[in-house]
């Protein structure tokens, strides 16, 4: 069996992860978030408690533990809140990695993390995994500082940059793009989307069986894990509606010079998916076939 501990697990990935490695057999699962758990953990699943920012408590609970492999997904992902909460923001995305890396300690532990496209600073027609790095907001830059912390250590380690994560989850009360658009256009509300923004967006499903793939396959150092399919923001919206059959004249094309943003965005985030596909048999879906498994969750969950 292998031990496998995940951090974030309340969130949208941390959930998705959970449902998957509970269904690997040779997986033994302890699932972790701040606070107590907040979805339907399933049978074979262990919840605990783990706040990421108190260094005593991951090094408690890795020595009781002992885990083969940590998938860590939590962290603080607002953009402009991390603009406005620095500090904070600091202490999660940063303070929370390093407490994390020392919780492994002199143990073999595969620390799988999770990094961003906002590391680049988005006016490269396409990044590969060695572009230089300039992030544009503060979250970026945390991410980045993140991802420094690797350098020195010793276990294997391998760092997931990914891009505009959507998908469902079981309350239906955390949004993402794809829920925030088909939400706000079934209310016949007018809707203002960038088109100078361009995305992969990433299903979270594919997400997770990239984290567990890497795991698999012990597969170290820095990939790109996104979406295949290179969209503006307009036209990501476009297709949502579209799929819905919902009413596109509500859809406001704006530039994002006039958003009042605390956090500059990159422009363009193209991640080249070549060196995980090669590593790890990557095969993300295309962004339609990512809408047909959010509507059928989304069914499913109207039946419970």
């Amino acid at each position: 069996m292998k031990k496998i501990l995940i951090t974030g697990a309340n969130g949208l990935l941390g959930q998705k992860l959970v449902s998957l490695l509970s269904k690997q057999p040779d997986v033994f699962l302890l699932a972790t978030a701040r606070g107590d758990c907040r979805f339907s953990l399933p049978q074979a699943v262990t919840y605990q408690s783990l706040d990421i920012t108190d260094v005593d408590a991951c090094v408690k609970l890795f020595d009781e533990f002992q885990p083969d492999a940590l998938i860590h997904a939590a962290a603080m992902t607002q953009v402009d809140a991390c603009e406005d909460e620095r500090a904070l923001c600091d202490l999660i995305n940063i303070t929370g990695v390093s407490n994390l890396i020392k919780a492994i300690g002199d143990r073999n532990t595969h620390f799988v993390h999770i990094s961003t496209d906002f590391v680049y600073k988005g006016d490269e027609a396409e990044y590969f995994e060695d572009s230089k790095v300039h992030p544009l907001s503060y979250y970026g830059t945390s991410k980045w500082k993140s991802e420094q912390l690797f350098k020195a250590v010793k276990f294997p380690y391998s760092i997931l940059r990914t891009v505009l994560v959507y998908g469902v989850l079981e309350d239906l009360t955390r949004s993402n793009i794809v829920l925030w658009a088909k939400g706000a256009l079934e209310k016949g509300q007018e809707i203002n989307v960038v088109d100078d923004q361009y995305r992969c967006p990433t299903l979270a499903e594919d997400l997770a069986l990239a984290c567990l793939q890497v795991v698999r396959e012990k597969a170290t150092g820095v990939y790109h894990v996104s979406g295949k399919d290179f969209l503006s923001i307009l036209e990501i919206v476009f297709q949502i509606a579209d799929y819905w059959n919902l009413d596109k004249s509500l859809i406001k094309s704006i530039a994002t010079s006039s958003l009042d943003q605390q956090a500059k965005r990159p422009p363009k985030t193209k991640l080249n998916l070549s060196k995980a596909k090669q590593g790890f048999n990557y095969q993300p879906k295309s962004f339609r076939e990512g809408l047909v498994l959010v509507d059928r969750q989304i069914q499913n969950l109207k039946l419970q």
